[in-house]
């Protein structure tokens, strides 16, 4: 299992980078962001909630001392990285949005090195610069443009990049503490989903359910597999084995994945300097795939 567990970060970023194909359909219906976010983790919850008591009930439980993680994971990540990410689209660009989100990884760095004791290593390091120049490239920020960038949306956009990053320290709690990567997945969406329907605009949700059209329904179905229930319990799994500093920077492959996904689905040409950035990602994600070297290390491991 150790072997395919970065296979398995990488699929969650390829997942992940799918969900403009499924955005753009739900506002088409008249759907704003948190509303479809509201739908991704509450339908995602309720799948889980059907599905796993006929596959291992004990998976249910969680206890009361370690209600934190969870709370952690669905509340102060996957809600608060949502609300901030959507809030910063609307006060600059997206190319601009977009960035501020994927300084994730370096929060992730940072963090792990100091409550865990992740080894900081010249690798990593790399790795890191090489991902996040290849998401600017990919962006389209370094060709110019005059986006905005007011205190607040900076506040909001590393607040997107921070929230992001706290799904891997919650998570890495959470199985510290023994917890299966479905245990996890399942209680970050049912707070996750109580949370965003309590910030979101309700009554288009409830009329779009009201309706009860079944391709519609299949349609929240299907898109709470693939953006949300398949990717965080890919990426959960393959924390079991992987740094979360090194998860973090190889899901950055996310944005690469949307490109092609646009290029496929929407005919939108990624410029030279997004093909270079893709393959900057890329880069990275190989270069952390290899083992490395004691004399690497940069900062000791915590004992």
């Amino acid at each position: 299992m150790k072997k395919y567990a970065p296979l398995l970060v990488i699929l969650a970023g390829c997942l992940w980078g799918s969900m403009g194909l499924f955005v753009r359909t739900f506002n088409a219906i008249g759907l704003e962001s948190m509303q479809i976010s509201a739908i991704r983790a509450a339908c995602s919850a309720i799948l889980l909630l059907l599905v796993l008591p006929f596959y291992d009930k004990t998976l249910l439980r969680i206890r009361l001392r370690d209600l934190w993680c969870f709370l952690g994971s669905g509340i102060c990540s996957m809600t608060m990285f949502n609300y901030c990410y959507f809030r910063t689209i609307e006060l600059t660009s997206l190319s601009v949005a977009a960035i501020m989100l994927y300084t994730a990884p370096i929060f992730v760095m940072l963090l792990s090195a100091k409550l865990f004791g992740e080894k900081i290593t010249r690798r990593k390091l790399v790795a890191l610069a090489l991902a996040f120049t290849g998401c600017l490239l990919v962006s389209g920020v370094l060709a110019g443009g005059t986006a905005r960038l007011s205190p607040l949306s900076l506040l909001l956009g590393l607040g997107s990049g921070f929230g992001y990053a706290l799904y891997s320290i919650f998570s890495r709690f959470a199985l510290n503490r023994g917890y299966h990567s479905l245990t996890i997945t399942l209680y970050t969406f049912i707070f996750a989903g109580i949370s965003s329907l309590l910030l979101a605009e309700r009554a288009p949700i409830l009329n779009l359910l009201a309706a009860g059209q079944p391709l519609q329904i299949i349609f929240m179905i299907f898109f709470a597999i693939v953006t949300s229930v398949a990717p965080y319990l890919s990426y959960t799994l393959g924390l079991v084995h992987v740094e979360n500093a090194k998860a973090s920077v190889i899901a950055s492959i996310e944005p690469v994945m949307a490109t092609l996904f646009g290029f496929f689905f929407f005919q939108e040409l990624p410029t030279l300097s997004g093909f270079v950035g893709m393959l900057l990602v890329l880069s990275a994600v190989f270069l952390l795939s290899r083992p490395e070297k004691q004399k690497e290390i940069l900062l000791p491991q915590k004992r």
